[in-house]
């Protein structure tokens, strides 16, 4: 994987482009990394990778729907259960 500038990306799109086709390449801004380029046919696997994950957990949640192991909420509890799913979507993707 490579590491360049985002002036350099910027001033070498085309060379950056090539490189994405055999490897990632990460985009730096003031020293910090901030995106990641990377060739269609990656996208794409990545992509199916979390699709099938998502579809895994998906499968999960109705199989414990079938055995009757849900919790019924309330309308006025769903923005405080939403804000807890965010947090904890957020603290997996710190621990990453």
């Amino acid at each position: 994987m490579q590491n360049v500038s985002a002036h350099d990306a910027k001033a070498r799109f085309g060379q950056l482009v090539d490189t994405a086709r055999s490897e990632p390449v990460v985009i730096e801004r003031h020293g910090r990394a901030v995106a990641v380029v990377v060739s269609k046919e990656e996208y794409d696997e990545l992509n199916d990778i979390k699709l099938r994950q998502l579809r895994a957990e998906i499968d999960l949640g109705l199989a414990d729907l079938e055995r009757g192991a849900c919790t019924h909420y309330e309308a006025e509890d769903l923005p405080k259960l939403a804000a807890r799913i965010k947090a904890a979507g957020r603290e997996r993707l710190a621990r990453k």
